[in-house]
Protein backbone atom coordinates (compact mmCIF):
# COMPACT_ATOMS: atom_id res chain seq x y z
CA UNK A 1 0.00 0.00 0.00
CA UNK A 2 1.32 3.48 -0.84
CA UNK A 3 0.02 6.68 0.73
CA UNK A 4 1.37 9.88 -0.80
CA UNK A 5 1.21 13.50 0.18
CA UNK A 6 2.80 16.71 -1.18
CA UNK A 7 5.51 17.68 1.29
CA UNK A 8 8.46 19.98 0.69
CA UNK A 9 11.22 19.07 3.11
CA UNK A 10 14.82 17.93 3.38
CA UNK A 11 15.24 14.14 3.07
CA UNK A 12 17.15 12.78 6.04
CA UNK A 13 19.30 9.64 5.49
CA UNK A 14 17.60 6.29 6.11
CA UNK A 15 17.02 5.49 9.76
CA UNK A 16 16.03 2.19 11.27
CA UNK A 17 14.15 1.95 14.51
CA UNK A 18 16.81 2.34 17.25
CA UNK A 19 17.89 -0.75 19.13
CA UNK A 20 15.59 -1.61 22.00
CA UNK A 21 15.04 -4.29 24.57
CA UNK A 22 12.64 -6.98 23.26
CA UNK A 23 9.10 -6.24 24.37
CA UNK A 24 6.23 -8.69 24.34
CA UNK A 25 3.94 -8.38 21.35
CA UNK A 26 0.28 -8.18 22.33
CA UNK A 27 -1.89 -10.46 20.20
CA UNK A 28 -5.68 -10.49 20.25
CA UNK A 29 -6.59 -13.62 18.30
CA UNK A 30 -10.04 -14.11 16.79
CA UNK A 31 -11.44 -17.52 15.87
CA UNK A 32 -11.90 -16.32 12.28
CA UNK A 33 -8.33 -16.70 10.99
CA UNK A 34 -6.98 -13.28 11.92
CA UNK A 35 -5.49 -11.38 14.82
CA UNK A 36 -4.73 -7.85 15.96
CA UNK A 37 -1.03 -7.44 16.76
CA UNK A 38 0.40 -4.59 18.80
CA UNK A 39 4.05 -3.81 19.45
CA UNK A 40 6.26 -0.79 20.11
CA UNK A 41 9.10 0.71 18.08
CA UNK A 42 11.47 3.46 19.20
CA UNK A 43 11.44 6.47 16.87
CA UNK A 44 14.36 8.91 16.61
CA UNK A 45 13.01 11.61 14.31
CA UNK A 46 14.78 14.66 12.89
CA UNK A 47 13.13 17.72 11.44
CA UNK A 48 12.01 16.93 7.90
CA UNK A 49 11.41 13.61 6.15
CA UNK A 50 12.63 10.50 7.96
CA UNK A 51 12.75 7.01 6.52
CA UNK A 52 11.92 4.39 9.15
CA UNK A 53 11.82 0.62 8.74
CA UNK A 54 10.50 -2.15 10.96
CA UNK A 55 10.58 -5.89 10.51
CA UNK A 56 8.44 -6.54 13.61
CA UNK A 57 5.50 -7.60 11.42
CA UNK A 58 4.07 -10.77 9.88
CA UNK A 59 4.08 -11.94 6.27
CA UNK A 60 0.24 -11.86 6.28
CA UNK A 61 -0.20 -8.31 7.46
CA UNK A 62 -3.18 -6.38 6.09
CA UNK A 63 -1.41 -3.19 4.94
CA UNK A 64 -4.33 -0.77 5.11
CA UNK A 65 -5.01 -1.76 8.74
CA UNK A 66 -1.67 -0.40 10.02
CA UNK A 67 -1.87 2.19 12.79
CA UNK A 68 1.31 3.97 13.94
CA UNK A 69 0.69 6.37 16.83
CA UNK A 70 2.02 7.93 19.99
CA UNK A 71 0.32 5.90 22.76
CA UNK A 72 0.48 8.94 25.07
CA UNK A 73 -1.33 11.10 22.52
CA UNK A 74 1.24 13.93 22.83
CA UNK A 75 2.52 13.80 19.24
CA UNK A 76 0.92 13.35 15.85
CA UNK A 77 2.87 11.02 13.58
CA UNK A 78 2.51 12.29 10.01
CA UNK A 79 3.10 9.34 7.66
CA UNK A 80 3.76 10.64 4.14
CA UNK A 81 4.24 7.23 2.56
CA UNK A 82 4.02 3.60 3.68
CA UNK A 83 5.41 0.54 1.89
CA UNK A 84 5.00 -3.09 2.89
CA UNK A 85 7.17 -5.84 1.41
CA UNK A 86 6.40 -9.45 2.30
CA UNK A 87 8.45 -11.02 -0.53
CA UNK A 88 10.81 -12.81 1.86
CA UNK A 89 13.68 -14.60 0.15
CA UNK A 90 12.93 -18.19 -0.86
CA UNK A 91 14.18 -20.70 -3.42
CA UNK A 92 11.42 -19.68 -5.82
CA UNK A 93 12.29 -15.99 -5.39
CA UNK A 94 16.00 -16.60 -6.02
CA UNK A 95 15.29 -18.70 -9.11
CA UNK A 96 13.37 -15.76 -10.54
CA UNK A 97 16.19 -13.37 -9.55
CA UNK A 98 18.72 -15.49 -11.45
CA UNK A 99 16.62 -16.06 -14.60
CA UNK A 100 18.90 -15.95 -17.65
CA UNK A 101 21.98 -16.73 -15.57
CA UNK A 102 23.92 -19.92 -14.94
CA UNK A 103 24.20 -21.34 -11.43
CA UNK A 104 25.38 -24.64 -9.96
CA UNK A 105 23.06 -27.49 -9.03
CA UNK A 106 24.00 -30.22 -6.55
CA UNK A 107 22.96 -33.58 -8.01
CA UNK A 108 22.81 -36.89 -6.11
CA UNK A 109 24.25 -39.91 -7.96
CA UNK A 110 25.00 -43.52 -6.90
CA UNK A 111 28.67 -42.49 -6.67
CA UNK A 112 27.88 -39.47 -4.48
CA UNK A 113 27.02 -35.84 -5.17
CA UNK A 114 28.32 -33.81 -8.09
CA UNK A 115 27.98 -30.23 -9.25
CA UNK A 116 26.19 -29.58 -12.56
CA UNK A 117 25.97 -26.06 -14.05
CA UNK A 118 22.62 -25.05 -15.50
CA UNK A 119 21.19 -21.88 -17.04
CA UNK A 120 17.81 -20.79 -15.66
CA UNK A 121 15.69 -20.00 -18.71
CA UNK A 122 12.45 -19.85 -16.72
CA UNK A 123 12.11 -20.07 -12.94
CA UNK A 124 8.59 -21.50 -13.01
CA UNK A 125 6.26 -21.52 -10.01
CA UNK A 126 3.57 -18.88 -9.60
CA UNK A 127 4.26 -15.58 -11.27
CA UNK A 128 2.34 -12.30 -11.15
CA UNK A 129 0.22 -13.72 -8.37
CA UNK A 130 -2.08 -11.73 -6.11
CA UNK A 131 -2.55 -12.84 -2.55
CA UNK A 132 -5.12 -12.06 0.10
CA UNK A 133 -3.96 -10.90 3.53
CA UNK A 134 -4.27 -14.45 4.91
CA UNK A 135 -1.95 -15.87 2.27
CA UNK A 136 -4.51 -17.38 -0.11
CA UNK A 137 -3.66 -16.95 -3.79
CA UNK A 138 -6.37 -15.07 -5.65
CA UNK A 139 -4.85 -14.86 -9.14
CA UNK A 140 -1.74 -16.29 -10.71
CA UNK A 141 -0.32 -18.50 -13.41
CA UNK A 142 1.80 -21.59 -12.83
CA UNK A 143 4.62 -22.76 -15.06
CA UNK A 144 7.23 -25.48 -14.89
CA UNK A 145 10.86 -24.41 -14.47
CA UNK A 146 12.93 -24.58 -17.66
CA UNK A 147 16.67 -25.25 -17.22
CA UNK A 148 19.40 -25.60 -19.87
CA UNK A 149 21.95 -28.31 -19.00
CA UNK A 150 24.72 -29.40 -21.43
CA UNK A 151 23.03 -27.62 -24.33
CA UNK A 152 19.67 -29.28 -23.74
CA UNK A 153 16.55 -27.95 -21.99
CA UNK A 154 14.60 -29.79 -19.31
CA UNK A 155 11.36 -29.04 -17.47
CA UNK A 156 12.65 -29.68 -13.95
CA UNK A 157 15.48 -28.65 -11.71
CA UNK A 158 18.49 -30.96 -12.20
CA UNK A 159 19.21 -30.89 -8.46
CA UNK A 160 19.40 -28.60 -5.47
CA UNK A 161 20.19 -25.06 -6.67
CA UNK A 162 23.34 -23.47 -5.18
CA UNK A 163 23.12 -19.67 -5.29
CA UNK A 164 25.96 -17.18 -4.91
CA UNK A 165 26.53 -16.04 -1.35
CA UNK A 166 25.83 -12.34 -1.97
CA UNK A 167 22.88 -11.13 0.12
CA UNK A 168 22.42 -7.68 -1.44
CA UNK A 169 18.75 -6.95 -1.90
CA UNK A 170 17.60 -10.05 -0.04
CA UNK A 171 14.63 -9.51 2.27
CA UNK A 172 14.97 -11.89 5.21
CA UNK A 173 11.82 -10.70 7.06
CA UNK A 174 8.59 -8.95 6.06
CA UNK A 175 9.24 -5.23 6.35
CA UNK A 176 7.25 -2.02 6.76
CA UNK A 177 8.88 1.20 5.53
CA UNK A 178 7.57 4.66 6.27
CA UNK A 179 8.42 8.18 5.24
CA UNK A 180 7.54 10.26 8.29
CA UNK A 181 7.47 14.05 8.23
CA UNK A 182 8.44 15.60 11.55
CA UNK A 183 8.39 19.31 12.34
CA UNK A 184 10.95 18.96 15.14
CA UNK A 185 13.48 16.51 16.49
CA UNK A 186 11.77 13.88 18.64
CA UNK A 187 12.61 10.60 20.36
CA UNK A 188 9.77 8.44 21.70
CA UNK A 189 8.27 4.96 21.68
CA UNK A 190 5.47 4.56 19.11
CA UNK A 191 2.78 1.93 19.08
CA UNK A 192 2.50 -0.16 15.92
CA UNK A 193 -0.79 -2.06 15.56
CA UNK A 194 -2.19 -3.99 12.61
CA UNK A 195 -4.46 -6.82 11.53
CA UNK A 196 -2.83 -10.00 10.27
CA UNK A 197 -4.08 -13.25 8.86
CA UNK A 198 -2.65 -16.63 9.75
CA UNK A 199 -3.93 -16.87 13.34
CA UNK A 200 -6.79 -18.90 14.68
CA UNK A 201 -7.91 -20.45 17.93
CA UNK A 202 -10.53 -22.90 19.09
CA UNK A 203 -11.85 -24.13 22.41
CA UNK A 204 -12.09 -27.81 23.28
CA UNK A 205 -13.58 -29.35 26.40
CA UNK A 206 -13.08 -32.74 28.04
CA UNK A 207 -15.76 -33.98 30.43
CA UNK A 208 -14.79 -37.02 32.54
CA UNK A 209 -17.77 -38.77 34.14
CA UNK A 210 -17.54 -41.43 36.89
CA UNK A 211 -17.91 -45.15 36.24
CA UNK A 212 -21.09 -45.51 38.28
CA UNK A 213 -23.81 -44.20 35.97
CA UNK A 214 -26.97 -42.80 37.59
CA UNK A 215 -29.65 -42.92 34.89
CA UNK A 216 -32.16 -40.85 36.87
CA UNK A 217 -30.13 -38.18 38.70
CA UNK A 218 -27.05 -35.98 38.53
CA UNK A 219 -23.50 -37.25 38.27
CA UNK A 220 -20.38 -35.43 39.41
CA UNK A 221 -17.88 -34.96 36.59
CA UNK A 222 -14.58 -33.20 35.95
CA UNK A 223 -14.69 -30.42 33.35
CA UNK A 224 -11.47 -29.38 31.57
CA UNK A 225 -11.27 -26.58 29.00
CA UNK A 226 -8.41 -26.03 26.56
CA UNK A 227 -7.64 -23.40 23.94
CA UNK A 228 -5.71 -24.43 20.84
CA UNK A 229 -3.87 -21.62 19.05
CA UNK A 230 -2.53 -21.91 15.50
CA UNK A 231 0.18 -19.59 14.17
CA UNK A 232 0.49 -19.66 10.38
CA UNK A 233 1.45 -15.99 10.09
CA UNK A 234 4.98 -16.60 8.80
CA UNK A 235 6.49 -14.94 11.88
CA UNK A 236 7.76 -16.21 15.22
CA UNK A 237 6.85 -14.40 18.43
CA UNK A 238 9.45 -15.14 21.15
CA UNK A 239 7.40 -13.14 23.67
CA UNK A 240 3.68 -12.65 23.18
CA UNK A 241 0.90 -11.57 25.51
CA UNK A 242 -2.22 -13.28 24.17
CA UNK A 243 -5.90 -12.50 24.39
CA UNK A 244 -8.64 -14.48 22.69
CA UNK A 245 -11.81 -12.89 21.34
CA UNK A 246 -14.91 -15.11 21.38
CA UNK A 247 -18.00 -14.18 19.41
CA UNK A 248 -19.11 -13.68 15.84
CA UNK A 249 -17.22 -10.51 14.92
CA UNK A 250 -18.11 -8.94 11.57
CA UNK A 251 -15.08 -9.25 9.28
CA UNK A 252 -15.19 -8.93 5.50
CA UNK A 253 -13.68 -11.93 3.75
CA UNK A 254 -10.80 -11.40 1.30
CA UNK A 255 -12.06 -10.64 -2.19
CA UNK A 256 -10.28 -10.93 -5.48
CA UNK A 257 -7.63 -8.25 -5.79
CA UNK A 258 -8.27 -6.76 -2.34
CA UNK A 259 -8.28 -7.09 1.41
CA UNK A 260 -10.80 -7.07 4.20
CA UNK A 261 -11.69 -3.51 5.14
CA UNK A 262 -12.67 -3.51 8.80
CA UNK A 263 -9.25 -2.42 10.01
CA UNK A 264 -10.17 0.61 12.17
CA UNK A 265 -13.01 -1.26 13.90
CA UNK A 266 -10.85 -4.29 14.66
CA UNK A 267 -7.94 -2.16 15.85
CA UNK A 268 -9.98 -0.78 18.69
CA UNK A 269 -10.38 -4.30 20.05
CA UNK A 270 -6.64 -4.53 20.87
CA UNK A 271 -6.41 -1.48 23.12
CA UNK A 272 -7.03 -3.06 26.50
CA UNK A 273 -4.97 -3.41 29.68
CA UNK A 274 -3.58 -6.79 30.74
CA UNK A 275 -4.02 -8.39 34.13
CA UNK A 276 -1.54 -10.46 36.11
CA UNK A 277 -3.50 -13.57 37.08
CA UNK A 278 -4.68 -16.84 35.61
CA UNK A 279 -6.90 -16.95 32.55
CA UNK A 280 -9.58 -14.30 32.99
CA UNK A 281 -12.49 -13.21 30.89
CA UNK A 282 -14.58 -10.10 30.61
CA UNK A 283 -17.42 -8.83 28.48
CA UNK A 284 -16.01 -6.64 25.71
CA UNK A 285 -18.45 -4.81 23.46
CA UNK A 286 -20.95 -7.57 22.58
CA UNK A 287 -18.28 -10.28 22.73
CA UNK A 288 -16.11 -11.94 25.39
CA UNK A 289 -12.38 -11.44 25.75
CA UNK A 290 -10.16 -14.07 27.39
CA UNK A 291 -6.78 -12.98 28.73
CA UNK A 292 -4.11 -15.67 29.25
CA UNK A 293 -2.25 -13.26 31.57
CA UNK A 294 1.13 -14.69 30.73
CA UNK A 295 3.91 -14.35 28.18
CA UNK A 296 4.25 -17.29 25.80
CA UNK A 297 6.46 -18.23 22.87
CA UNK A 298 4.49 -18.70 19.66
CA UNK A 299 6.57 -20.11 16.81
CA UNK A 300 5.60 -19.94 13.17
CA UNK A 301 3.70 -23.07 12.16
CA UNK A 302 3.17 -24.02 15.79
CA UNK A 303 0.02 -25.35 17.42
CA UNK A 304 -0.06 -24.42 21.11
CA UNK A 305 -2.55 -25.67 23.70
CA UNK A 306 -3.25 -23.98 27.03
CA UNK A 307 -5.67 -25.00 29.77
CA UNK A 308 -8.17 -22.34 30.84
CA UNK A 309 -10.80 -24.29 32.83
CA UNK A 310 -10.28 -27.01 35.44
CA UNK A 311 -13.43 -27.72 37.47
CA UNK A 312 -14.43 -30.76 39.51
CA UNK A 313 -17.73 -31.80 41.02
CA UNK A 314 -19.66 -30.48 38.01
CA UNK A 315 -23.22 -31.82 37.91
CA UNK A 316 -23.96 -33.77 34.74
CA UNK A 317 -27.47 -34.95 33.90
CA UNK A 318 -28.42 -37.36 31.13
CA UNK A 319 -31.67 -37.21 29.19
CA UNK A 320 -33.12 -39.27 26.34
CA UNK A 321 -34.98 -37.74 23.40
CA UNK A 322 -37.07 -39.57 20.83
CA UNK A 323 -38.12 -37.67 17.70
CA UNK A 324 -39.96 -40.24 15.62
CA UNK A 325 -40.26 -37.90 12.66
CA UNK A 326 -36.50 -37.42 12.69
CA UNK A 327 -36.62 -34.66 10.07
CA UNK A 328 -37.37 -30.97 9.93
CA UNK A 329 -40.45 -30.29 7.80
CA UNK A 330 -41.66 -26.82 6.96
CA UNK A 331 -44.94 -25.88 8.68
CA UNK A 332 -47.85 -25.03 6.40
CA UNK A 333 -49.08 -21.46 6.87
CA UNK A 334 -51.50 -19.07 5.15
CA UNK A 335 -54.61 -20.90 6.39
CA UNK A 336 -53.87 -24.19 4.64
CA UNK A 337 -53.29 -27.81 5.73
CA UNK A 338 -51.19 -30.56 4.12
CA UNK A 339 -53.81 -33.22 3.37
CA UNK A 340 -51.40 -35.95 2.21
CA UNK A 341 -51.92 -38.92 4.55
CA UNK A 342 -48.28 -40.02 4.27
CA UNK A 343 -46.88 -36.60 5.18
CA UNK A 344 -43.98 -37.16 7.61
CA UNK A 345 -44.52 -40.94 7.95
CA UNK A 346 -41.80 -42.46 5.78
CA UNK A 347 -38.79 -41.80 8.02
CA UNK A 348 -39.03 -44.85 10.30
CA UNK A 349 -36.64 -43.46 12.88
CA UNK A 350 -36.12 -45.80 15.89
CA UNK A 351 -33.11 -44.12 17.46
CA UNK A 352 -33.34 -42.50 20.88
CA UNK A 353 -30.84 -39.65 21.26
CA UNK A 354 -28.60 -39.38 24.34
CA UNK A 355 -28.07 -35.82 25.58
CA UNK A 356 -25.81 -34.85 28.49
CA UNK A 357 -26.63 -31.49 30.08
CA UNK A 358 -24.39 -29.25 32.21
CA UNK A 359 -25.55 -26.04 33.83
CA UNK A 360 -22.92 -23.36 33.23
CA UNK A 361 -23.34 -21.64 36.58
CA UNK A 362 -21.19 -20.70 39.56
CA UNK A 363 -23.21 -23.02 41.79
CA UNK A 364 -22.16 -25.81 39.43
CA UNK A 365 -18.45 -24.81 39.75
CA UNK A 366 -18.47 -23.13 36.30
CA UNK A 367 -20.10 -19.81 35.32
CA UNK A 368 -17.46 -18.47 32.90
CA UNK A 369 -18.91 -17.77 29.43
CA UNK A 370 -17.80 -20.73 27.33
CA UNK A 371 -16.50 -20.11 23.80
CA UNK A 372 -17.90 -22.29 21.03
CA UNK A 373 -15.97 -25.50 20.51
CA UNK A 374 -15.84 -29.28 20.65
CA UNK A 375 -16.89 -31.17 23.78
CA UNK A 376 -15.66 -34.73 24.31
CA UNK A 377 -17.23 -36.96 26.94
CA UNK A 378 -15.26 -39.72 28.68
CA UNK A 379 -16.46 -42.20 31.27
CA UNK A 380 -14.32 -44.20 33.65
CA UNK A 381 -14.65 -47.96 33.32
CA UNK A 382 -14.94 -50.26 36.35
CA UNK A 383 -11.17 -50.83 36.17
CA UNK A 384 -10.53 -47.07 36.21
CA UNK A 385 -9.69 -46.73 32.51
CA UNK A 386 -11.28 -43.83 30.65
CA UNK A 387 -13.39 -44.65 27.61
CA UNK A 388 -14.57 -42.19 24.97
CA UNK A 389 -18.39 -42.14 24.79
CA UNK A 390 -19.19 -39.29 22.42
CA UNK A 391 -18.57 -35.72 21.35
CA UNK A 392 -20.43 -32.73 19.98
CA UNK A 393 -20.04 -29.06 19.11
CA UNK A 394 -21.42 -26.31 21.30
CA UNK A 395 -22.12 -22.69 20.45
CA UNK A 396 -20.96 -19.73 22.55
CA UNK A 397 -22.65 -20.33 25.91
CA UNK A 398 -23.14 -17.45 28.39
CA UNK A 399 -23.14 -17.98 32.13
CA UNK A 400 -26.28 -19.46 33.72
CA UNK A 401 -27.23 -21.22 30.48
CA UNK A 402 -27.00 -24.98 29.89
CA UNK A 403 -24.56 -26.86 27.71
CA UNK A 404 -26.30 -29.73 25.93
CA UNK A 405 -24.08 -32.44 24.49
CA UNK A 406 -25.65 -35.00 22.13
CA UNK A 407 -23.37 -38.02 22.44
CA UNK A 408 -25.06 -40.62 20.24
CA UNK A 409 -27.98 -43.03 20.20
CA UNK A 410 -28.95 -45.38 23.03
CA UNK A 411 -28.25 -49.07 22.41
CA UNK A 412 -30.92 -50.44 24.79
CA UNK A 413 -33.62 -47.79 24.39
CA UNK A 414 -35.62 -47.73 21.15
CA UNK A 415 -38.73 -46.03 19.82
CA UNK A 416 -41.30 -46.51 17.08
CA UNK A 417 -44.02 -44.27 15.69
CA UNK A 418 -47.06 -45.05 13.57
CA UNK A 419 -50.22 -43.34 12.41
CA UNK A 420 -53.28 -45.23 13.66
CA UNK A 421 -56.08 -43.04 12.31
CA UNK A 422 -56.52 -40.43 9.60
CA UNK A 423 -59.62 -38.60 8.38
CA UNK A 424 -60.22 -35.51 6.21
CA UNK A 425 -63.55 -33.66 5.86
CA UNK A 426 -63.08 -31.44 2.83
CA UNK A 427 -66.46 -29.75 3.21
CA UNK A 428 -65.88 -28.75 6.83
CA UNK A 429 -62.17 -28.04 6.25
CA UNK A 430 -61.09 -30.40 9.02
CA UNK A 431 -58.40 -33.06 9.34
CA UNK A 432 -57.90 -35.50 12.23
CA UNK A 433 -55.11 -38.00 12.79
CA UNK A 434 -53.94 -40.19 15.65
CA UNK A 435 -50.44 -41.46 16.44
CA UNK A 436 -49.01 -44.19 18.62
CA UNK A 437 -45.44 -43.90 19.91
CA UNK A 438 -43.97 -46.97 21.60
CA UNK A 439 -40.75 -46.93 23.65
CA UNK A 440 -38.83 -50.02 24.77
CA UNK A 441 -36.12 -50.21 27.43
CA UNK A 442 -33.79 -53.18 27.92
CA UNK A 443 -31.79 -51.54 30.71
CA UNK A 444 -31.82 -52.71 34.30
CA UNK A 445 -33.06 -49.26 35.36
CA UNK A 446 -36.06 -47.18 34.27
CA UNK A 447 -35.36 -44.24 31.97
CA UNK A 448 -37.10 -40.93 31.26
CA UNK A 449 -37.58 -40.13 27.59
CA UNK A 450 -38.77 -36.83 26.10
CA UNK A 451 -40.92 -37.64 23.05
CA UNK A 452 -40.90 -34.85 20.46
CA UNK A 453 -43.86 -34.45 18.09
CA UNK A 454 -44.34 -31.85 15.34
CA UNK A 455 -47.61 -30.22 14.32
CA UNK A 456 -46.46 -29.39 10.81
CA UNK A 457 -49.62 -29.98 8.75
CA UNK A 458 -51.02 -26.53 9.42
CA UNK A 459 -51.01 -23.53 11.73
CA UNK A 460 -54.45 -24.14 13.30
CA UNK A 461 -54.31 -27.31 15.40
CA UNK A 462 -55.59 -28.70 18.71
CA UNK A 463 -54.72 -31.83 20.69
CA UNK A 464 -58.09 -33.54 21.29
CA UNK A 465 -56.91 -36.70 23.06
CA UNK A 466 -53.70 -37.69 24.80
CA UNK A 467 -52.41 -40.40 27.12
CA UNK A 468 -49.75 -38.14 28.66
CA UNK A 469 -49.31 -34.48 29.47
CA UNK A 470 -47.21 -32.32 27.19
CA UNK A 471 -45.58 -28.92 26.98
CA UNK A 472 -45.08 -26.68 23.97
CA UNK A 473 -41.53 -26.09 22.85
CA UNK A 474 -42.80 -23.68 20.19
CA UNK A 475 -45.94 -23.14 18.11
CA UNK A 476 -45.44 -26.41 16.19
CA UNK A 477 -43.43 -28.64 18.54
CA UNK A 478 -44.63 -30.63 21.55
CA UNK A 479 -42.70 -32.54 24.21
CA UNK A 480 -44.32 -35.51 25.99
CA UNK A 481 -42.35 -36.71 29.07
CA UNK A 482 -42.43 -40.52 29.28
CA UNK A 483 -41.03 -42.91 31.91
CA UNK A 484 -40.11 -46.31 30.55
CA UNK A 485 -39.74 -49.11 33.14
CA UNK A 486 -36.70 -51.36 33.34
CA UNK A 487 -36.92 -54.27 30.90
CA UNK A 488 -40.27 -52.88 29.78
CA UNK A 489 -42.08 -50.55 27.43
CA UNK A 490 -44.33 -47.50 27.47
CA UNK A 491 -46.87 -46.29 24.90
CA UNK A 492 -48.01 -42.75 24.07
CA UNK A 493 -51.10 -41.98 22.00
CA UNK A 494 -52.53 -38.65 20.98
CA UNK A 495 -54.97 -37.19 18.44
CA UNK A 496 -54.67 -33.82 16.72
CA UNK A 497 -57.41 -31.82 15.00
CA UNK A 498 -56.50 -29.37 12.16
CA UNK A 499 -58.77 -26.75 10.61
CA UNK A 500 -58.36 -24.40 7.68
Amino acid sequence: MRITSLVVAVLIPVLSAPAQEPQPVALTIYNQNFAVARTFINLDLHSGINEITSSEVTSRLEPDSVVLRDPLGKRTIHVVEQNYDSAVVSQEWLLQKYEGKTIDFQVATPQGTKIVPGRIIRAGYFRQAEYSFDGQMLNGQSAQPLIEVDGRMQFQLPGTPLFPSATDGLLLKPTLRWQINSETNARFSAELAYITGGFDWAATYNVVAPSAFDVTGDEKANFLGWVTIHNQSGTEFPQARIKLMAGDVAKLQPQQGGYGRNGPMMMAKAMDSLQEAGVTQKAFDDFHLYDLNRTVTLRDGETKQLQFIDASGVALRRSYIYDGLGAQLQPIYAGNVNQNQGYGLDNGNRKVLIVEEIKNSETNHLGMPLPAGRVRLYRSDADGQMEFVGESLIDHTPGEESVKIPTGSAFDVKGSRRQTDFHVDYNKHMLDETFEIKLTNQKQQPVNVAVIEHMYRGENWEITEKSSTFKKRDSHMLEFPMRVPAKGEATLTYSVHYTW
